[in-house]
């Protein structure tokens, strides 16, 4: 019954990722999504795929997103949906029908027995702790290197980056505007 809960609150996590307006609260919903996945595979008994979910899903891509929303910028999003509304309900609504379909027709086993089952440090540290160790190496130096990429000499922009780079292509542009309007000018 677990499963089927936490499968639920993803499903709403889900949704307000969809619905959030801006991109960074976008990406926490969806690490909250990875998360809770995570631990669904780990009491489904997928003990290694819930090991790389938690670590890719909810840590790595994380990281990624937060460093591309801090490149792009995190405007608010009002766009027009390419669906309609009602469309894309529907659609939702029938494919977590189907999901509960199938999931109720396999039915809710524990992997083992709980005086087989592992717990989670066992299962992390001692049967893939190398694993796990590279994986927060590669986390912490991608990390390292976003900060590094990040880190400005001078006092930091306040817009985005790409905002910034198109206004000093405006001035750039206004500038050698005014160069070849006056030769002339000079030569009237």
């Amino acid at each position: 019954m677990l499963p089927f809960a936490l499968t639920a609150v993803s499903v709403v996590f889900a949704i307000l990722a969809i619905q959030a307006k801006r991109l960074m609260t976008s990406a926490i919903w969806l690490a909250g999504v990875s998360a809770l996945l995570s631990i669904v595979f780990y009491l489904l008994g997928a003990h290694l795929v819930a090991v790389v979910e938690l670590s890719v899903g909810a840590g790595l891509v994380t990281v990624l997103f937060a460093f591309a929303i801090s490149v792009a910028g995190d405007d608010a999003i009002d766009m027009q949906p390419v669906i309609n509304r009602p469309l894309g309900i529907g659609i939702a609504v029938l494919f977590v029908l189907v999901l509960f379909f199938y999931a109720a027709q396999a039915g809710y086993t524990p992997a083992a027995s709980p005086e087989l089952e592992s717990s989670l440090g066992e299962v992390l540290w001692q049967e893939r702790g190398l694993d796990m160790l590279v994986q927060i190496v590669l986390i912490f130096s991608g990390v390292l290197g976003l900060l590094g990429l990040l880190a400005e000499a001078k006092a930091p922009l306040e817009g985005s980056v790409a905002e910034e780079i198109s206004a000093r292509r405006e001035r750039d542009l206004n500038k050698m505007e005014s160069q070849l309007s006056e030769p002339q000018e000079v030569s009237k």
